[in-house]
């Protein structure tokens, strides 16, 4: 403990670091404030809670769960009618759709490559079809506030604009897409002035900011059956913290691949002798390499089968894809998350280019050939160490929906018991450490996770 307030004494004498965290803690603020200021039109102090007042005229948990995994990432605002419903998840919609356009488009392609000028022009392009998303984005959400949440016969008083009228939607289509260029904005202040990635610090905080109204629910629940309830939320605690423990553990696992190198002059004195005098290296591949990006792609398309109720609302089968706690949902969910592993690793960790570049520089798998069968040995590791990273991470997205009614009352507080919440949390906290950490060591300073496994992972 006295090692972590030194640490803690380490960080706020260092001028440049102490800065740089107050002013990403002035940025989230102006976010936090930002995502309770409503939309004109609508009178704030008559929504209320939106799920709420969906349950309220009828509607069940299945699209109450739903619409409270939408709301967790913009922290309540997307179900407070705010100027920053939206979010920063256009921006991140309009990134993924240029790192998979980069596949396909040559022209894309080349900016990966051009370095520095490459990328602010990626980030532009970027910026722009972030505001396009949100044009798409902004509509669709009015039409779910006026149509399936408020209608205007049952919630009169809930606005101040009549929602039929041009006066209704231009400024709130505007005032929508704003909001989300301006959290985009304040999330590259983040990366550029203060701590860590501004973009995931922003979704990071959003989250966080549900959980303590969702464990206070929880307690409520628990508390109303009796005496069990308090040993109920203790076991939950522990269970929970378990959990986070594993997100982490498989946020930094890693299988080390060792690369010797041989300097041109060993070389020359031959190579089988001098192989044990080049310095060795690891080439690290992360048996969670594709992060979270395999549960988002997946929760994207899960919004389909939902659709498929409209055709056959009596199915009962079908409907149990629009209940994100059902066997149904879940399942799908989980094999869409396996392929997605797979697709995205794929496209992301280039072996050809690692052994190339191996090659080029005089590296060197031991017992393995430069070149192609280099390429073949990665691709041949990263496959199986993928397949079981991409179980445990399905385990994770439906880990929600097996303790949810097994010992977990609450939709909003088995939300954090794994899913994209709970990985992103643990994300953005071990990178933001790692980037303190490096301002500490380059200041002589013990870091902030001074152990083996910090050590050997880099975190």
């Amino acid at each position: 403990m006295k090692e972590f307030i030194q640490t803690l004494k380490n960080i706020w004498s260092l001028k440049e670091l102490r800065d740089k965290i107050i002013f990403t803690l002035g940025i989230i603020l102006v976010y936090r404030f930002a995502s309770y200021i409503s939309l004109p039109a609508i009178n704030l102090a008559e929504v209320g809670d939106l799920l709420e007042h969906y349950k309220n005229q009828g509607g069940n948990k299945q699209g109450a769960g739903l619409l409270g995994l939408l709301s967790s990432f913009t922290g309540g605002a997307f179900s407070h009618a705010s100027v920053m419903a939206l979010g920063i998840m256009p921006y991140i919609s309009a990134s993924i759709i240029v790192q998979l356009m980069g596949m396909a488009i040559p022209y894309l392609q080349k900016l990966q490559k051009d370095g520095e000028s490459g990328r602010n022009t990626l980030n532009q392009i970027t910026r722009w079809l972030t505001i396009g998303v949100c044009l798409v984005q902004a509509p669709s959400y009015l039409t779910s506030i006026t149509q399936l949440f408020l209608p205007y016969a049952q919630f009169s008083s809930a606005y101040y604009v009549e929602p039929n009228s041009i006066m209704f939607w231009l400024p709130s289509i505007v005032i929508l897409v704003a909001g989300s260029v301006f959290a985009m904005w304040l999330g590259e202040k983040i990366t550029d002035k203060g701590i860590g990635n501004g973009i995931s610090i922003l979704i990071m905080v959003g989250i966080l900011s549900r959980l303590p109204e969702a464990f206070v629910q929880e307690m409520a629940v628990q508390n109303g059956k009796g005496g069990m309830g308090s040993i109920m939320i203790l076991i939950e605690v522990i269970f929970w913290m378990l959990v986070v423990l594993l997100a982490v553990v498989l946020s930094v696992a890693v299988r080390k691949i060792p690369i010797q190198y041989v300097s041109r002059a060993q070389a020359r004195g031959g190579v089988n002798r001098n192989l044990m005098q080049g310095a060795r290296q690891w080439i690290p591949l992360k048996v969670n390499a594709a992060g979270v990006m395999p549960i988002i792609f997946a929760q994207a398309l899960m919004f389909v089968p939902g659709l498929l109720t409209k055709v056959d609302e009596s199915n009962t089968f079908l409907a149990g894809f629009k209940n994100v706690f059902s066997w149904q949902y879940n399942v799908l969910f989980a094999l869409l998350i396996i392929i997605f592993s797979f697709f995205y690793t794929a496209i992301t960790i280039p072996v050809n280019q690692m052994a190339d570049d191996l090659k080029r520089n005089g590296g060197l798998v031991p017992k393995v050939r430069p070149g192609k069968e280099t390429a073949d040995y990665l691709d041949d590791i990263l496959s199986k160490i993928t397949l079981p990273g991409a179980i445990f991470l399905s385990i994770f997205a439906v880990l929600p929906a097996i303790v949810h009614g097994s010992f977990v009352q609450t939709d909003a507080f088995a939300l954090f018991f794994g899913g994209t919440s709970l990985l992103i949390m643990v994300g953005v906290i071990l990178d933001t450490v790692q980037q303190i950490n490096t301002y500490l060591l380059n200041h002589h300073y013990d870091g902030l996770m001074q152990s083996k496994l910090s050590r050997t992972t880099g975190y």
